[in-house]
């Protein structure tokens, strides 16, 4: 077989800022913007990667979400308990300095992890976990 990641999807509840946090903070490009005020389905991705994108999404748009699911979701991603994705790169601690230096939200500094791994983590402006790990 020959598969590839093509997009994951992590929820919004502003898109502008999960754009901004996205597009400036990160510097990942715009590759699709299509809805209307908060039901926006935003397309992102890293600059020279045009094959992986992640779909910023409005969870309340799903039609078989339920009520009661969606006020599940709106308290989990308040926690920040609902989405996450793990990013890399070569240099983590160029890249931490340079969110640092922006107003993302810090959970965690560079560390070495017990399991092999050196990474650390933001929070994107919907609560959603964005963990950086260094390529070694």
């Amino acid at each position: 077989m020959d598969i590839t990641i093509h997009t994951t999807v992590l929820p919004h509840d502003d898109p502008d800022a999960s754009l901004a946090f996205y597009r400036d903070t990160l510097g990942f490009e715009v590759r699709t913007d299509v809805g209307h005020g908060k039901m926006r389905w935003i397309t992102v991705g890293p600059v020279g990667q045009p094959g992986t994108s992640i779909l910023l999404a409005p969870p309340a748009a799903d039609p078989g979400i339920t009520d009661d699911e969606r006020r599940t979701i709106a308290e989990m991603m308040a926690k920040g308990t609902y989405g996450w994705i793990l990013l890399a790169t070569r240099d983590l601690d160029d890249t931490f300095e340079k969110l640092q230096a922006t107003d993302a939200d810090v959970i965690q500094e560079p560390t070495e992890q017990p399991w092999g791994v050196r990474d650390c983590a933001f929070r994107d402006p919907a609560g959603n976990q964005v963990r950086i790990q260094e390529l070694r």
